[in-house]
């Protein structure tokens, strides 16, 4: 086979959302926008209800949409983006539940939709989506005589549980929902992790559920074996890929291997990175490139057929260390020429 495999484990999504779940006591919903992070959300979504889980949460109305055509009637979905100006006909066609970020957004939805169930996001400070205090403030009775089924906020620093900002957030959060008789929520995965009194009525798991940090006791979701097609000796001194961005310091056996950045393993991470062959560590050289990736394997026995970038040597935040970035990017840049194959 030419083309990289991608395992995905169902099995662990369910453990890790159960998991999540166990540890918040309050109900669990599951964030799946971004087909759930690249890992196909109506097999993720699929699976999560059939494992008892009773609310979605997507980007937009699009993946709501989408979405609903997998679960069909029932489950919750819950989208992030609001009630966009054209959406109107999707949310009650797929009967979601908008997040209103706005003032603007509320009296569209009114207008639209009365009578449609929809949530409130307010923003605590993260200064991206959901209405500031005074917004809240001038909206507010308005806004509950509707019947909100949800007022979420969302964390900036959940993943650093020590941040100033999580209590900061969590006060303001109180403050804002006073006396209010409505479902709240404010933690996704980092949330999850920082306590009881971060949980609220609900928590929406995103990342956790796949794997990824700040979630360390999650199951492993994913597998990456990428298959060599040419071994070549170099002699000292010569170089590999790019730029000559690699220079032998002895003589050397280097594997290509057949991915690169058009296939979401984006070129920041080159040197520096590893890739694993039975559980040993090979290090990559030269530059990224879009279809191959170079990797020194003078120091494996024999000539490997295949070798392993993400899995149970090296999770996806491993990956992202490689390029200085984050599991997430990892995850959800994960190209479509991969042989997808799944596990339950």
């Amino acid at each position: 086979m030419s083309t990289a495999t991608l395992t995905i484990d169902l099995g662990a999504v369910v453990a890790n959302w159960r998991a999540l779940a166990q540890i918040a006591q309050v109900e669990t919903a599951a964030v799946v926008k971004a087909d759930a992070y690249g890992l196909d959300a109506a097999r993720v979504s699929q699976h999560l209800a059939a494992a008892g889980a009773r609310r979605f949460f997507v980007a937009a109305a699009e993946e709501g949409v989408a979405l609903r055509r997998t679960l069909g009637p029932g489950p919750r979905i819950g989208v992030f983006s609001g009630h966009m100006a054209g959406d109107a006909e999707k949310i009650a066609g797929a009967d979601l539940e908008p997040m209103i970020n706005s003032v603007d957004q509320m009296l569209r939805h009114v207008e639209a939709l009365p009578g449609h169930p929809f949530g409130l996001q307010l923003d605590t400070g993260m200064n991206r989506l959901g209405m500031e205090p005074a917004e809240w403030s001038a909206l507010r009775d308005i806004a509950l005589a509707q019947n909100p089924t949800l007022i979420m906020s969302h964390l900036a620093c959940a993943d650093d549980p020590d941040h100033p900002m999580n209590a900061r957030q969590r006060r303001m959060f109180d403050d804002l929902t006073q006396g209010v008789d409505v479902p709240r929520s404010l933690s996704a995965t980092g949330g999850t992790l920082l306590g009881s009194a971060f949980h609220y009525d609900m928590v929406r798991p995103g990342v956790g559920l796949y794997g990824g940090l700040p979630f360390v006791d999650a199951q492993p979701v994913v597998t990456l074996d990428i298959p060599v097609i040419q071994i070549r000796e170099v002699t000292t001194g010569e170089t590999v890929g790019y730029a000559n961005s690699w220079t032998a310091p002895r003589p050397a056996r280097i594997a290509t291997v057949s991915a690169g950045y058009a296939d979401g393993l984006i070129r920041a991470m080159g040197d520096g990175a590893t890739m694993t062959h039975s559980g040993r560590k090979v290090p990559v050289v030269g530059r990224v490139s879009m279809d191959l990736i170079t990797v020194d394997v003078t120091d494996l026995e024999g000539n490997p057929e295949s070798l392993q970038l993400i899995g149970a040597h090296q999770s996806v935040d491993t990956v992202a260390e490689f390029a200085g970035t984050i599991g997430y990017e990892i995850l959800t840049a994960l190209g479509s020429r991969y042989t997808r194959t799944w596990k339950t």
